[in-house]
């Protein structure tokens, strides 16, 4: 079993998940997959922080996340795909000037899943969807 820490607050049931705006889900799953991303970069890097920041840049931009998820949205349950989509159509997120419109959208519904994920206490998925989309990532970029 993977121990992750929840930070004594314990997981939240489904209907309580169900009942957060998809977007508090999305800042959740950006957090944790930012943190997954730089505990990746630490252990298969030996750099300095400044290009740890610029390669972690990389893996969490919205355009990357986006591209990653062509990999992994075949492999998502029907739950996770009904928070994806939950978290894709959630309007009220502005899209930052380095990102496209569609690849903000696909990445925040990526990252609600991830916040799902997390608040569920589901850590094993959870860490099975980030190393596949690390993956995907990383053969994006030696495509």
């Amino acid at each position: 079993m993977i121990e992750f820490m929840d930070f004594g607050f314990g997981k939240l049931t489904r209907k309580e998940l169900g009942e957060l705006n998809p977007l508090v889900l999305a800042y959740i799953g950006d957090a944790v997959h930012e943190l997954f991303i730089r505990r990746m970069l630490l252990t298969s890097t030996d750099t300095n922080a400044r290009k740890l920041h610029s390669e972690a840049i990389g893996h969490v931009s919205a355009a990357a996340q986006s591209r990653s998820l062509e990999k992994v949205l075949p492999q998502l349950s029907e739950e996770e795909l009904a928070v994806f989509k939950r978290g894709r159509n959630s309007r009220g997120a502005s899209v930052p000037k380095n990102a496209q419109t569609l690849e903000y959208r696909r990445a925040t519904g990526l990252e609600t899943v991830f916040g799902y994920l997390y608040l569920l206490g589901d850590y094993e998925r959870l860490v099975e969807l980030l190393r596949k989309t690390a993956e995907a990532q990383k053969e994006d970029y030696i495509n």
